[in-house]
């Protein structure tokens, strides 16, 4: 049985930085993708990041060039650094992981979840 994490969360002014961090228990993890999906309120799940167990990383659209995402393999954690924080970017956060993954931006793809983490950006 696969344990997700999550840490991190807070609250934060506009143009601020935080990071998440994911530590995953139950398992070994070598061949283990994992990724983060946040949902604001009265909006679907959306995906925001990932890192594919070859290393790959892949980013929605809306982060880019501000989000960040990383993995210490020792640790079985996955980090999310957030930078130039937007009032948009407020959502539960949550970590996703699978052993099986196809198309990496599902979040139907991923069997593990943890249990979110707030983040609050104010303007």
């Amino acid at each position: 049985q696969v344990q997700l994490v999550e840490s991190g969360g807070g609250l934060v002014q506009a143009g601020g930085s935080l990071r998440l961090s994911c530590a995953a228990s139950g398992r070994t993890f070598t061949s283990y993708t994992m990724g983060w999906f946040r949902q604001a309120p009265g909006k679907e799940r959306q995906f925001v990041a990932a890192m594919h167990w070859i290393g790959m990383t892949y980013y929605a659209d809306s982060v880019k060039e501000r989000f960040t995402i990383s993995r210490d393999t020792a640790k079985n954690t996955v980090y999310l650094q957030m930078n130039s924080l937007k009032p948009e970017d407020t959502a539960v956060y949550y970590c996703a992981g699978s052993f099986t993954i196809r198309t990496i931006r599902l979040a139907n793809e991923y069997n593990d979840w943890g249990q979110g983490t707030q983040v609050t950006v104010s303007s």
